[in-house]
């Protein structure tokens, strides 16, 4: 009979908020312990716990586990997407956290991305489902750093552009929800075709009109990236 897990979650961020919702719908029994909490209740809480679920930054993670779980023998797991650290296993849930919390369908929808040599996924987080796949450790900084640019700059893109018509062309900023949710069509139907407007058709007047309306913003250096980027991908493909 396979053991009843006890899990112990570290932390009281986004994340760690997150996941006390998810274990709540499906009923996974757990307890909590962050910062502002007396480090004796972490003491008593350690030896009945078989699972401990550091969702702290990253930057926290390996001094954390150093100072209060050096002698803790059950396992230890962390979510972050870049970190590797001997003896903390990571499991990176690939999907953004908002302020808000998610419904049930969206959390079991979430994909795990697993340390390779890591226990196997039943081992790792019981009672979870998810989809996972393995990673090797040395391939996690460039994975992250592709997930960072995907979703978190695209997103100070989209910010961006909402903002700029509030302020600068007073213009309500949900005119532009359609063209956003297309966008996330286009990339879910087929990500390789999904790229449009004048990167694509090669346009070289139209960017440097653009360019030019960029002049002392500082979004400008990045629409330049953005073209040496795509022309760096084009070479690579010849």
């Amino acid at each position: 009979m396979r053991q009843v897990p006890a899990y112990l979650i570290i932390g009281n961020g986004r994340v760690a908020r997150h996941f006390c919702r998810y274990f709540d719908f499906i009923g996974i029994s757990y307890t909590q312990w962050h910062r502002r909490l007396p480090v004796d209740d972490l003491l008593h809480l350690l030896p009945r716990t078989t699972h401990t679920l550091l969702l702290i930054r990253d930057d926290a993670i390996e001094a954390f586990s150093k100072t209060h779980l050096s002698d803790y023998t059950g396992l230890k797991i962390h979510f972050s997407g870049a970190l590797t650290l001997s003896g903390v296993h990571g499991a990176h849930p690939l999907m953004t956290f908002g302020a808000e919390m998610y419904g049930l369908e969206k959390y079991q929808s979430i994909p795990f991305v697993v340390d390779r040599g890591a226990p196997d996924f039943e081992t790792l987080l019981p009672g979870l489902a998810n989809a996972h796949v393995r990673l090797d450790p040395q391939d996690k900084a460039k994975y992250h750093a592709l997930c960072v640019m995907a979703g978190n700059f695209s997103c100070l893109l989209w910010q961006n552009l909402f903002n700029g018509l509030e302020k600068d062309f007073n213009i309500p900023s949900d005119i532009a929800h359609p063209y956003l949710r297309q966008q996330t069509e286009n990339l879910l139907k087929d990500h390789a075709t999904a790229l449009t407007g004048p990167l694509a058709r090669g346009d070289t007047v139209t960017m440097a009109r653009n360019l030019a309306a960029l002049k002392d913003d500082p979004f400008q250096i990045v629409y330049e990236s953005f073209v040496q980027a795509f022309k760096g991908i084009r070479e690579k493909a010849i």
